[in-house]
């Protein structure tokens, strides 16, 4: 049977570093031109994109192209406002459906990162949080198995060995030290120099409220 996993997540979680990662293995059919850019559209790049808009289309898709298959979406996709990308709210459990009706075993990824940092993000890019679209989404997702960017970061692949999915990880390719190189979590986080909750570690002091 072909297995296939679903990675999905709010926008700006890392949706792209994780579809690296996942794309890795030569036995897997995954966003393979991601690895040789560094950012893509994926409504035109990503190989799944055109069966996320109409998952009936898999009814004719070739099944013996592998036996592993990965795919990801952010949810939602676009631009909250824009006339050249506007925002489309993806239906997850519809295209797993589909998945699933052609023999496919399924599993899902939910990846997360700061939930501050999420607000920035989105904001930033797309004037307004869109968190909020994706928990409604997730309410959805069965027996997902959630990811986090900062583990990822922090222990690279002493964390990904951990992982157990319906696919191959390549968890040892050394192109995952060219990908993690730059943490884009760095341009948001910045140094203080005091708090005074320092004294607690240092003195030994009680607060019974925060100071």
């Amino acid at each position: 049977m072909a297995k296939m996993l679903i990675l999905t997540g709010p926008q700006g979680a890392g949706n792209h570093l994780w579809s690296k990662i996942f794309s890795l293995h030569s036995e897997v059919y995954g966003w393979k031109t991601l690895l040789e850019n560094y950012w893509q559209a994926h409504r035109f790049a990503e190989p799944f994109a055109r069966y996320w808009r109409d998952p009936s289309l898999f009814k004719t898709f070739d099944w013996t192209q592998s036996d592993y298959y990965f795919t990801s979406i952010s949810c939602p996709l676009g631009i909250i406002g824009s006339d050249v990308n506007p925002i489309w709210n993806p239906n997850v459990t519809e295209f797993a459906s589909a998945v699933k009706d052609c023999g496919v075993d399924v599993e899902f990824a939910v990846i997360g990162r700061d939930q501050t940092i999420l607000n920035f993000q989105q904001t930033r890019i797309r004037t307004q949080s869109t968190l909020f679209m994706f928990l409604e989404q997730l309410k959805t997702i069965s027996n997902p198995i959630f990811l986090s960017y900062e583990l990822l970061y922090l222990y690279r692949q002493e964390y990904l060995k951990t992982l157990a999915f319906n696919i191959p990880i390549a968890w040892d390719d050394p192109r995952i030290d060219s990908i993690l190189e730059n943490d884009a979590n760095a341009k948001y986080v910045h140094n203080i120099e005091y708090n005074e909750l320092d004294n607690g570690n240092k003195l030994g002091l009680t607060f019974k409220t925060r100071p």
